[in-house]
Order: C-alpha cells, then sequence, then structure tokens
C-alpha cells in the first residue's frame, strides 16, 4: 500500500527565480548540457543548472529533523540518499547523528569526485536503476528530485530498485503539477526532467509499480 503524501522538505528554503526568462532562453541543447550532469550542471553558468553548488548549512539543516523525527532515525539506522549529488543532506545528518550509517549514491562522477570531504568515502557513482546493495540493506532510502530524470520505464525499475533496497521506509519527491498553470510553471522551470506527470498520475504510477514509500511534489 502507497505511503504518506508528506512534505518533510517544508523547512527547505524556498527560492524565487524567474522562470519566464528561462522558459524563453532554454533550448534542447542547453537540456542537453544539463543532462550530463557534470560541472556544467552544478558549477556552470545558471542556464545549464545550479550555477555554484556548493555547501550552505540554511538549506539541509532545517530539513534533518523533520527527517528524523518522520523515519525515528537513531545512530544506528542506516540510510541511503539516491541522488546525492555532493552529500550535503548526509553531511547534515551525520552532523546529528555521528554513527548513522549512511550511503549516498549519484550518477554524476563530478558530484561524486567534488563531494563534502567529510562524507567523501560515503558515497558512489551509480544509476538509481540498478542499485548496487542488497535486499532490505537500508532502514531508510530517500530520493530527492532525481528518479524524475529518467524516462518513465526507467523511473519504473528506479521505484523497484528503493522498494528492493530499503526495509520498508522511503521518501521521494519528484516533479509534479496539479494544474495547467502548475504544469506551464514546470515546464518552463524543467532542464532536466523526463517524466513529470499530473499529481494524481504519479500516484497511480507509484501503485502500479509497487512503491509503497512516502512521496512529494516539486512544484516551482
Amino acid at each position: 500500500m502507497l505511503g504518506q503524501e508528506i512534505d518533510l522538505l517544508k523547512n527547505y528554503p524556498k527560492s524565487k527565480r524567474d522562470l519566464s526568462g528561462r522558459l524563453e532562453s532554454k533550448s534542447e541543447e542547453v537540456r542537453a548540457i544539463a543532462r550530463k550532469f557534470g560541472k556544467e550542471f552544478f558549477d556552470g553558468e545558471r542556464e545549464t543548472g545550479y550555477g555554484g553548488f556548493s555547501y550552505n548549512a540554511r538549506f539541509w539543516q532545517p530539513v534533518v529533523p523533520e527527517l528524523i523525527v518522520h523515519f525515528e532515525l537513531t545512530n544506528q539506522s542506516s540510510l541511503l540518499d539516491v541522488g546525492c549529488a555532493k552529500g550535503f543532506m548526509l553531511y547534515d545528518i551525520q552532523q546529528e547523528l555521528p554513527d548513522i550509517h549512511l550511503q549516498g549514491l549519484d550518477v554524476s562522477e563530478y558530484a561524486i569526485a567534488n563531494a563534502k570531504p567529510e562524507v567523501k568515502e560515503l558515497l558512489q557513482v551509480g544509476n538509481a536503476t540498478e542499485l548496487p546493495f542488497e535486499n532490505n540493506s537500508f532502514d531508510t532510502v530517500i530520493s530527492i528530485n532525481t528518479i524524475h530524470n529518467l524516462d518513465k520505464n526507467e523511473c519504473a525499475i528506479a521505484l523497484q530498485e528503493i522498494e528492493r533496497v530499503s526495509r520498508g521506509k522511503s521518501f521521494i519527491t519528484v516533479d509534479a503539477y496539479r494544474n495547467d498553470e502548475e504544469r506551464e510553471r514546470m515546464e518552463a522551470w524543467n532542464l532536466t526532467a523526463k517524466t513529470m506527470m499530473h499529481v494524481d498520475d504519479w500516484k497511480k504510477f507509484f501503485n502500479d509499480v509497487g512503491y509503497t514509500g512516502d512521496f512529494y511534489w516539486f512544484i516551482p
């Protein structure tokens, strides 16, 4: 049975961006560069991604207490972050729970190579469609704004992989919309997502592929 629709990122700072500018300037060429998830995406120009992806405590520190309470995390817990980028969230979890068992995986060789030094040894390059872990390896699996970067078939596989390696607790966020206005905003914002759906379609999709974890939406 599908888990909760719950905004565990409600304390994550919201950015105010001019979506109209990106809508006008975005091209398939820019998207192709962004989808390589290399230096251009993380630390290149704003047009092709973050425009500089560096650690700032104000982003994940307010979120971590919510995750700890919701998933009842302790120093004896294990947690996997699928799409960990440079490991900033894992670092902030580690600050709260120094002995927790953490692992991170990301498709970006650049992000892992340039990860936060304190957690770099916990991270590895890999794909969400083929998680290199045994069944039931982690108490909790988290994947923030990651699996929607796959096409729909691969997205289904990634959800089943999250289900396979978790011991029953997981949380994902995906690009979604609830009406035509939000869909237009999403299309203006999106650089990398290949699968964007109405929230009701996502929920049906979760059920169809057998995902039973918690979930929420990224809606700019």
